[in-house]
């Protein structure tokens, strides 16, 4: 009998169970089962409560900080690794640490190459992750990347909005091709925030470079932190005349005193993914799942068929 390739089994690392519970459900299949057996002091060990030997596996899982959470997925990928998983594939709708992508200083670490090189030595064979903070950290990876852009989410959206007069805009000078990317998407015009910085996430200054008089703005980001260029980009927006100011912002790291800054601001609303959860409400803030986007993938990757219509930016 010719071999029969197995189905593939999809399983979720703690802080993402959520999400990875709506993939699940999307792809059409349970969840898997993991156990985390903890230790007083603090050390934990997951475990695979059903065989995987010889299937393909999805193990969900944003790795942004704390550590453990990338620690639970390079745990999840050598346990799988030595349960003789046929293919291994991280699904990381946030890859954490990606800020520090190169050197900017002396003496200072490369961490988002750190990290791919521990995910591979961990036994990924696969990576997918959306709206990475720098497109090349795709070639730390010496393993196949498919990288998700989550403007196929955003774009129906923003045209569900039908504003007039919109214009996209870059919280700062790094986010100008994306912004751009977005503008050409929806023929609409493009402004860009300069901005210096005292301190990672402390601004000193920020100018305005175009006119956003009379303008509905839509900023676009690929994450947002303690929210502080966000907020200070729009209430510098809606004083140079802008009629709104919205964000679309992938990933909703919202640490510190984010929270309270976006209650505060001349934000209209600021949409987001679920690709970390979000730990309060606001009435501010929306969030569109991405589960069917990385269902589509993850069904397209297992029957080999082409995920290019997923590459839309």
């Amino acid at each position: 009998m010719p071999y029969q390739v197995p189905e593939p089994k999809i399983f979720a690392c703690s802080q993402s169970r959520e999400l990875g519970e709506k993939i699940a459900a999307s792809y059409g299949m349970e969840l898997g089962n993991v156990n985390f057996s903890r230790f007083s002091d603090g050390e934990y060990q997951p475990s695979f409560e059903e065989s995987i030997r010889g299937t393909r596996i999805f193990i969900i899982g944003s790795t942004n900080p704390s550590s453990e959470n990338l620690m639970e997925m390079l745990l999840m990928i050598d346990a799988a690794k030595r349960a003789s998983a046929r293919h291994i594939t991280a699904v990381i709708p946030y890859y954490g640490w990606a800020r520090q992508d190169r050197k900017d200083k002396p003496r200072v670490p490369i961490a988002a190459k750190l990290i791919a090189k521990m995910l591979e030595a961990a036994g990924a064979t696969r990576i997918i992750t959306m709206d990475l903070h720098a497109d090349q950290i795709q070639g730390f990876f010496e393993r196949p990347v498919d990288h998700l852009y989550a403007s196929t989410l955003f774009l129906p959206y923003l045209r569900s909005l039908n504003l007039d007069n919109l214009t996209i805009a870059s919280p700062d000078m790094g986010g100008s091709k994306r912004a751009y990317a977005y503008s050409k998407a929806l023929e609409s015009d493009v402004v860009i925030c300069y901005k210096q910085r005292a301190k990672a996430n402390v601004i000193s200054h920020m100018e305005l470079i175009g006119d956003v008089t009379d303008k509905n703005v839509v900023l676009v980001d690929d994450l947002v932190d303690t929210a502080g260029t966000l907020t200070k980009a729009a209430d510098l927006m809606m004083e140079r005349g802008a009629k709104s100011v919205r964000a679309i912002t992938t990933h909703g790291l919202l640490s510190g005193n984010a929270y309270e800054r976006i209650e505060k601001s001349k934000l209209l609303e600021l949409i987001v993914t679920d690709s970390i959860p979000i730990q309060a409400k606001s009435d501010k803030i929306r969030v569109l799942s991405c589960a069917d986007l990385f269902a589509d993938v993850m069904q397209r990757v297992h029957n080999n068929t082409s995920i290019a219509s997923k590459f839309i930016m």
